[in-house]
């Protein structure tokens, strides 16, 4: 029987700060070796207007097996629809038999969350209590959600060129997080004196300057995830330790690294690390308190393992889902 789970089921069943937790430990099991992981195949759809990708994935040290298709669409949310969407099948690594087949574009979303939370506990400064938002869509209010479980948040600002999105994301945050969230006008004044700066956008364009970001700023890059578009300029790349959630991943898709590559304002070498190396204790994160650290991220299906295994084990115990029977 494979047990069929909804988005609303998979919302039940996985909270931000065990996304967190089950991110946490995936990384460092990719950096100790425990995870395979082949390169994701991913292709552009609807004359460049839609990406979909295929993500498989087997955690050793979890049992945990995974196959995800995923598709994001930024113009989606014009017509009602989500920019992600996704579909995950989790089976049995000791007979290949599916477990489970669960919505997962929910799961994407907080697991990527998750990871820029990850990313900031291990990168950003302690005292860190500023946070700068570029977008206000469903992964920024996921990286907040998860930014607060590691950080003291005094002050959220939080920009995108629609205001009235800015201004609903500010009072919605606001009222479900307990901190002080402002709209703000410009992305520069989003950016100006954060200790922290996530982007979640779709622009295809650098949406961060380099002379924006603070000594001792943290930097999450989440929003670009093929070679040709970019949330970052590269006086900001260049300025920054830069650490990623993988380099071969990110050699092979993240414009925000490739297009000042191609340029020459940075070398392969300039990758400091792995975010998993950093949680590991394998290399150094953050060396001072006036060091300028960037995360970039493009997604990986280890994190999708992850999160997926406590999903299924909770609603295993929950009772939680539908048996199909398809065999």
């Amino acid at each position: 029987m494979v047990l069929l789970l909804s988005k609303p089921e998979v919302e039940s069943l996985l909270t931000a700060s065990e996304a967190l937790g089950a991110v946490e430990e995936a990384f460092r099991a990719h950096a100790l070796g425990q995870v395979l992981m082949p390169s994701r195949a991913a292709f552009p759809l609807a004359q460049g207007k839609g990406w979909t990708g295929i993500m498989p994935a087997y955690m050793e040290n979890l049992q945990a097996l995974t196959v995800k298709l995923v598709t994001s669409f930024p113009e989606n949310p014009k017509s009602g629809y989500p920019t992600v969407n996704a579909l995950l099948i989790y089976s049995d690594p000791s007979t290949g038999l599916p477990l489970a087949v669960m919505e997962a574009g929910f799961l994407t979303s907080l697991r990527t969350g998750a990871a820029g939370g990850v990313a900031v506990k291990y990168l950003a400064r302690r005292d860190a209590g500023v946070l700068g938002l570029l977008g206000a869509g469903e992964q920024a209010w996921r990286q907040l959600e998860s930014v607060r479980l590691v950080r003291n948040l005094k002050k959220v600002k939080v920009y995108s060129p629609n205001p009235q999105h800015r201004r609903r994301f500010a009072q919605q945050a606001a009222e479900s997080f307990g901190v002080e969230v402002k709209a703000v006008d410009t992305a520069e004044e989003a950016a100006v004196n954060s200790d922290i700066v996530v982007l979640a956008t779709t622009s295809k364009v650098p949406v961060l300057r380099g002379d924006w970001v603070e000594e001792g700023a943290h930097l999450n890059a989440f929003g670009a995830h093929t070679p040709e578009t970019r949330e970052l300029d590269g006086e900001t790349v260049v300025k920054a330790k830069i650490v990623v959630d993988s380099k071969e991943a990110c050699l092979r898709e993240a414009g925000d690294l490739l297009i000042p590559l191609a340029q020459g304002l940075i070398r392969q070498t300039d990758i400091h690390a792995e975010l998993g190396e950093v949680v590991a204790g394998l290399k150094e994160g953050r060396s001072s308190d006036r060091e300028v650290t960037l995360f970039k991220s493009v997604g990986l299906a280890f994190q999708d393992a992850a999160v997926a295994k406590v999903v299924y084990e909770k609603a295993l115990k929950l009772g939680v889902g539908k048996e199909w029977e398809i065999l």
